[in-house]
C-alpha cells in the first residue's frame, strides 16, 4: 500500500465517499418503488436512531485514532502507537456491546419518543422491530471504523476508501434484494421488509471489516512492535490521551446527529400541533430523514472526505508547530467549500424539481420544495464538519464544545417557534425547521472563525481575495441555471430529464472550470493531477 499526502489523501477519501454516497442515492430509486413513502418513513426512523447510537458506540474513536496515529508516527513513538491501537479495540468492543443492548432492549421506549401518540401510520411496534434489526450493526461497524482510522493515520487512504465502497455495495444488495424478496415474492409485511433492509448495515460492515483485517495484517506485520516494555505510567498517559482526544469527536458527531434526530422529533410534533394529517406528516418526515437526506449526502460527502485527510495532517503540522502549514490547510479547506460544495448545492437547489423527479418521480409534492432549501443547509453543514475537524486537529476542545452547544441549543429553541411563525405568515412551516438548523450552524461557525484568527493568527486573505471572482461566477452560473431550468420546467419524463440535466450540467461545469481554471489548479495542484494520470498510464 502507498501513502498519500494531504490533498491527494483528501481527493482519494472524497472520491470514495462520494462514490459510496452516490451508490447510496441511486439505490433509493428502486427502494422507493418497492417500499413507498410509509416504508421510507419507517426506514428513516430506525436509521437515524441507529446513526446516533453508532456515533455514541464509536465514541469518536476512529478520527481520534487517526489523529493519534499521525502524531505518534511524526514523533517516531511506535510502541505508544501500537499500545494505543490495542487499547482502543478493547474499549470500543465493550462500548459497542453496551450500546447494542441499550438499543435492543429499549427499542419500544425509543419508538414511542419518536412518534408519541400519533395514529394512522407506522406503529410503535413497527418502529421498535426495525430498530432491533439495525442494532446488530452496532457490534460490527465500530470495529470497522477503528481499522479505517488506524490506516488513515498512516496515510493509507486507498484501502480505507475501498472498504467504504465495498461496505456500501453489500449493504445495497441486501436492502434492494431483501426488501423485494420480502414484499413481492414471500408476501411478508412491510415492517419485515424494512427490518431486512436496515440489517444490510450489519452485512456490509462485516464484509468490509474482513477486507480491512487483511490490510491491517500487512501493515502491522512489518512492524512487530513489543508494547510490554511500556511502563504503567506511560500506558495510563496513553489511555488518558485516547479519552481526551475522543471526547471532542463525540461532541461534534453527536451534535450533527442530534440536529437530524431532534429535527425529526420536533418536526413531527410541530406539524401535528399545526393540524397536519398523519400521512402528510410521515411524508414530510421521510423527505427530511430518508429521501431528501440521501440527496444531501452528495454535499456532506465532500466534507467527510476532506475531514479524513485534514485531521491527521493538521495534527501532524500542529505537533511540529508548523503554523504556516496549518494556515494553508485551513484556507484550502475553505476554498474547497467555495469552489465545490457551495456551487454544487446551488445547482441542486435550482434543479430540485427535476432532480427529485429523476430519483423519486413527481408524486411527492413536498420533496422538491423541501430539497430546494435543505440542500443549502447541507452545504453549511459540510463547512461546519470541515472546520470542527480542523479544530480537533489543533486540540481546541473547549472551542468545539462552545460552538457546538450554542448552535444546537439555538436550533432546539427555534425549531417549533419558527415553524409556527412561518405558518402564520403563509410560508411552509417545515421551512421553519430548515431555517432553525441553518441559523444554528452559522452561529456555530462564527465562533471558531473568530477564535482561530485571534489565537492562531490565521489569515483568511488568501481565500478572501478570491471571493469577488467566485461570487461573480456564482451569479453567472445561477443566471444560466435559471434559464435552463425554465426551459425544461414542464418535462416529467425521467429519461429525458436525465439527458437534459446531464447536458446542462456538463455545459455549466465546462464554463465554470474554464473561468476558474487557474484557481482550481492552484487549489488541487498540478502534481496531484499528474500522479493520477501516471497511475492510469501505468495500468495500461
Amino acid at each position: 500500500m502507498r501513502k498519500s499526502g494531504f490533498m491527494e489523501g483528501a481527493i482519494i477519501a472524497t472520491l470514495a465517499i462520494f462514490l459510496s454516497k452516490l451508490l447510496g442515492i441511486i439505490y433509493v430509486i428502486p427502494f422507493y418503488g418497492i417500499v413507498g413513502t410509509q416504508g421510507g418513513s419507517l426506514y428513516g426512523y430506525a436509521y437515524n436512531i441507529y446513526n446516533l447510537f453508532l456515533i455514541i458506540s464509536t465514541a469518536g474513536i476512529p478520527l481520534a485514532i487517526s489523529k493519534l496515529t499521525s502524531e505518534y508516527t511524526a514523533l517516531k513513538m511506535e510502541r505508544e502507537k501500537e499500545y494505543m491501537f490495542k487499547t482502543t479495540k478493547k474499549f470500543i468492543f465493550l462500548f459497542s456491546i453496551v450500546s447494542f443492548l441499550i438499543l435492543f432492549i429499549f427499542a419500544p421506549f425509543i419508538a414511542h419518543i419518536i412518534i408519541g401518540d400519533m395514529q394512522g401510520g407506522n406503529t410503535v411496534a413497527d418502529i421498535a422491530f426495525v430498530i432491533r434489526c439495525v442494532s446488530f450493526a452496532i457490534l460490527i461497524v465500530p470495529m470497522l471504523a477503528i481499522s479505517r482510522g488506524y490506516l488513515q493515520g498512516h496515510s493509507y487512504f486507498s484501502a480505507s476508501s475501498f472498504s467504504q465502497i465495498l461496505e456500501q455495495l453489500v449493504r445495497i444488495i441486501v436492502i434492494i434484494g431483501g426488501s423485494y424478496l420480502c414484499l413481492n415474492i414471500l408476501n411478508l409485511s412491510l415492517r419485515t421488509a424494512i427490518g431486512v433492509a436496515v440489517f444490510g448495515a450489519c452485512a456490509g460492515g462485516l464484509i468490509a471489516y474482513i477486507y480491512l483485517i487483511n490490510k491491517l495484517y500487512k501493515v502491522k506485520n512489518k512492524q512487530n512492535i513489543d508494547t510490554n516494555t511500556l511502563k504503567k505510567e506511560e500506558k495510563r498517559a496513553i489511555t488518558k490521551r485516547i479519552i481526551m482526544y475522543a471526547i471532542p469527536f463525540i461532541v461534534v458527531n453527536i451534535a450533527n446527529s442530534l440536529y437530524t434526530s431532534t429535527d425529526m422529533v420536533l418536526l413531527i410534533r410541530g406539524l401535528n400541533y399545526l393540524h397536519f394529517n398523519t400521512p402528510d406528516i410521515e411524508t414530510i418526515s421521510s423527505v427530511f430523514t430518508t429521501w431528501g437526506s440521501k440527496l444531501n449526502t452528495i454535499i456532506t460527502s465532500i466534507a467527510t472526505g476532506i475531514a479524513l485527510s485534514l485531521v491527521p495532517n493538521i495534527a501532524k503540522s500542529n505537533a511540529k508547530k508548523d503554523y504556516d502549514d496549518i494556515n494553508e490547510k485551513f484556507n484550502k479547506t475553505l476554498q474547497i467549500f467555495l469552489y465545490i460544495a457551495l456551487p454544487l448545492s446551488l445547482f441542486i437547489s435550482i434543479f430540485s424539481k427535476q432532480i427529485w423527479t429523476i430519483f423519486y418521480g413527481s408524486s411527492n409534492q413536498f420533496g422538491p420544495i423541501i430539497l430546494q432549501f435543505s440542500i443549502i443547509t447541507a452545504a453549511v453543514d459540510a463547512l461546519y464538519i470541515m472546520i470542527c475537524n480542523g479544530l480537533q486537529g489543533l486540540n481546541k476542545s473547549k472551542l468545539i464544545y462552545l460552538s457546538v452547544i450554542i448552535g444546537l441549543v439555538i436550533n432546539l429553541c427555534l425549531d417549533i417557534p419558527l415553524m409556527i411563525l412561518f405558518d402564520k405568515i403563509g410560508i411552509y412551516p417545515y421551512y421553519g425547521a430548515i431555517a432553525a438548523t441553518l441559523i444554528g450552524y452559522i452561529i456555530s461557525l462564527i465562533i471558531p472563525f473568530k477564535a482561530l484568527k485571534k489565537e492562531f493568527h490565521l489569515n483568511y486573505s488568501q481565500t478572501l481575495s478570491k471571493l469577488p471572482k467566485i461570487l461573480l461566477t456564482y451569479a453567472l452560473m445561477i443566471f444560466l441555471s435559471l434559464i435552463s431550468c425554465g426551459i425544461i420546467n414542464n418535462v416529467e419524463n425521467r429519461i429525458l430529464l436525465i439527458i437534459y440535466i446531464g447536458i446542462i450540467g456538463i455545459i455549466l461545469l465546462s464554463i465554470y472550470v474554464l473561468i476558474n481554471k487557474l484557481d482550481l489548479t492552484d487549489l488541487f495542484g498540478k502534481d496531484i493531477i499528474n500522479k493520477f494520470f501516471r497511475k492510469k498510464r501505468d495500468k495500461k
